[in-house]
């Protein structure tokens, strides 16, 4: 396994996109997709909500050869998540593509994840112990199962309870029909940044994906903290203390 502590080498690492608040919400995420595409190659995939229907795609391949203009025009809504996979944990295959899209009591959830869990294992064999099926061998599904098993009533603080509970690098990204989550590990190993297009939230692994789509850079999402994007509201919440990793 890859540690998110060991000293970064030249390779390739997930990309995540998303946007919250545009009617072109799945073709934008194609076009911060495919400026992302450096960060992984094996597999492309965009979740959608029109605020009462998920819709969702993925492939192996490159963007261009996962999504054309028909399977783009099905993705409706206003909200979407999207993902470049480059695997650290998990074969490749479209099993582990993503975003991963459950459902939790009810919500459809959509996550994208880029970072490696140093736990996952221990977590994904305790989640296992207690009744836990897994379909992928993903670390993001972990974070699923956490979430599906938290005994919080809010999905906002199920997320927050399965992040207090994974070690390792991570930004991710969380989608229902009304809202979106963005997360960034307590180290800052993984990028995250936080943007606008007019009236539209972005968000994004780097600000390349904001530069094709017109979007304005806000700023990094903190080491630590969580930024929930509801109809009425935009609000942090600071989950650990930053940490400093040693160089």
């Amino acid at each position: 396994m890859i540690s998110p502590f060991d000293e970064d080498k030249p390779k390739g690492e997930c990309g995540i996109f998303g946007i919250y608040g545009h009617p072109d919400a799945a073709y934008l995420t194609y076009l911060g997709l495919y400026a992302l595409q450096h960060r992984g190659q094996e597999s492309a995939g965009i979740v959608t909500s029109d605020r009462e229907k998920i819709y969702y795609h993925h492939g192996m391949g490159l963007v261009v050869n996962v999504f054309d203009e028909e399977r783009l025009s099905k993705l409706e809504g206003d909200i979407a998540i999207g993902h470049n996979r480059y695997s650290t944990a998990g074969s490749s295959t479209l099993q582990n593509a993503q975003p991963l899209v459950r459902e939790i009591f009810g919500e459809t959830l959509g996550i994208a994840h880029n970072g490696n869990l140093i736990n996952a294992p221990y977590l994904r064999r305790e989640l296992e112990n207690k009744g836990a099926i897994f379909t992928s061998t993903s670390d993001t599904e972990v974070i699923a199962h956490l979430i599906a098993r938290s005994g919080q009533i809010f999905i906002e603080d199920r997320v927050l309870d399965a992040l207090m509970q994974v070690r390792g690098a991570y930004s991710i990204l969380f989608m229902t029909r009304n809202g979106m989550i963005a997360a960034r590990d307590p180290w800052g190993f993984r990028p995250l940044w936080m943007g606008r297009l007019k009236d539209a939230v972005v968000f994004s692994s780097e600000t390349c994906a904001f530069d094709v789509i017109e979007a304005e850079p806000e700023r990094e999402i903190e080491p630590g903290e969580m930024v929930i994007v509801t109809p009425n509201r935009i609000r942090s919440v600071k989950f650990a203390t930053e940490r400093h990793a040693f160089c």
